[in-house]
């Protein structure tokens, strides 16, 4: 797989709060994603790990403190959501679809020449779908459509890559096929983040871990942020605000 020069860029968050549903989701969060690392997100469910991929996004704005990009536009960035916000029902090809991913550079109402539609080919045959170009994304299993969008990443060609459980609900085959692409893209310099749920796929794979409950517990090598003590720490503080929503939940049919 070919790759042009180094080009990840750094993210610096600065005391960074997110509020969604009124509720803050993501709290004074300070710290940075270094340009060309590779960092899982990882927390207990509710954490505001899919927020902060969201706000990374730019799609949600920050309550407070910021996001500095270092001059680089958030629509620079490759994104990948997770599965269940995906539409697959609209009746699109699997080449159109990773099409999409070079709209960046032709616009939106760029045609595709020769070398264009070449690029797109052989971005599907580098994700095992070679073939596949004329089938309907409504026609795949989950693995073979996670495929198709990581071929669109590949198109894409973005300096920064954000990933919302990218393995969720696919076979072992496919996740080991897309880690080996992720690992690519991470040794020419990709600046490469991922929302993560398996210990040992972050453990083995990436160097840097962001651990979250709402706030950063820890941040910096995942040796370092998977101690006992950090992973306790986050789940007591689940365990918290579980305890307060019942408690909030209870008082309000009180009142009704």
């Amino acid at each position: 797989m070919s790759c042009p020069d180094p080009k990840g860029a750094p993210i610096h968050l600065e005391n960074l709060t997110i509020t969604y549903q009124r509720h803050p989701a993501v709290h004074h969060v300070t710290g940075s994603f270094e340009a060309g690392s590779l960092t899982a997100i990882i927390g207990p469910n509710g954490a505001g790990k899919s927020t902060l991929i969201k706000a990374l996004t730019g799609t949600m704005a920050a309550s407070e403190g910021r996001i500095d990009r270092a001059g680089m536009s958030a629509s620079r960035y490759g994104y990948l959501p997770q599965a269940a916000e995906v539409d697959r029902s609209f009746p699109l090809s699997v080449f159109d679809t990773v099409a999409m991913g070079d709209w960046h550079r032709l616009g939106v109402f760029g045609g595709m020449k020769r070398q264009d539609v070449a690029r797109a080919l052989d971005a599907l045959d580098k994700v095992g779908l070679g073939g596949f170009e004329q089938r309907r994304i409504s026609e795949l299993s989950s693995g073979q459509f996670q495929r198709v969008l990581f071929a669109r990443l590949l198109l894409q060609d973005a300096p920064v890559i954000l990933l919302d459980e990218p393995f969720n609900a696919i076979d072992e085959r496919t996740t080991r096929d897309l880690l080996a692409l992720i690992r690519h893209w991470h040794e020419h310099g990709r600046t490469v983040i991922a929302v993560l749920h398996d210990m040992s796929q972050v453990r083995q794979c990436f160097p840097q871990t962001l651990l979250m409950a709402r706030e950063a517990i820890a941040w910096g090598a995942t040796e370092d942020v998977l101690q006992e003590h950090n992973l306790r720490r986050a789940n007591m503080m689940e365990e918290s605000w579980r305890e307060d929503a019942h408690t909030c939940a209870v008082h309000e049919e009180a009142r009704t």
